[in-house]
């Protein structure tokens, strides 16, 4: 046999792992992280969760949904801060990953090989549509991707871009409704043909 078991299971110790979901504005990124989260807690396992201290939208210390579902969490101004969690945790939750310094990845993966569980949510893409901080590295190094997406206001198509409708051209512009809208493909490069 090539394997053992305890290729699996490291000397009765619990396999890290780091699963990213991700997606545009308003496709439930956060909702998905809160539901992830609180079944951990109803499992009694310890967690911590972690957001950029910049995102203050909704409140300082809770990441919020755009459904208004919350959870309480930490406001961290460096990744390496998540270093310092408790030797208890289990399971470590971290929202709008995009916001974050590009030692993201190197600190999730640290965690995962300490045997926890990390749970990172953030876009992927800028409001150009080009890859969005350090999301698309925590996507190549995950166990577990999980792609989300909202709904085109266009047309009413799957959603994978954020459409920035206001004029800043400020690569992080922190916003809601009144600054971004999520579109297809085809509605945000305006590939549609008028005359059909």
């Amino acid at each position: 046999m090539l394997f053992s078991e305890h290729s699996f299971i490291l000397k009765n110790k619990q396999a890290g792992s780091i699963e990213v979901i991700c997606g545009s504005m308003f496709s439930g990124k956060t909702e998905e992280l809160i539901r992830r989260m609180k079944r951990a807690q109803f499992a009694k396992l310890p967690i911590e969760i972690f957001k950029p201290a910049m995102d203050i939208r909704y409140a300082d210390h809770a990441i919020v949904s755009h459904d208004s579902n919350s959870i309480p969490s930490i406001p961290i101004a460096h990744s390496s801060a998540i270093l310092l969690l408790s030797n208890e945790t289990k399971v470590v939750g971290i929202d709008e990953a995009q916001f974050f310094d590009d030692e993201l990845p190197h600190v999730c993966v640290q965690l995962a090989n300490r045997g926890i569980r990390v749970i990172v949510a953030g876009l992927d893409m800028d409001y150009k549509g080009l890859p969005f901080g350090p999301v698309p590295a925590l996507m190549a190094m995950a166990e577990h991707v999980t792609k989300v997406y909202a709904v085109c206001v266009q047309c009413g198509a799957p959603a994978t871009y954020s459409y920035r409708i206001t004029t800043s051209e400020d690569r992080i512009l922190l916003g809601e409704k009144n600054n971004y809208e999520p579109r297809c493909r085809t509605c945000y490069f305006g590939l549609r043909d008028e005359n059909l």
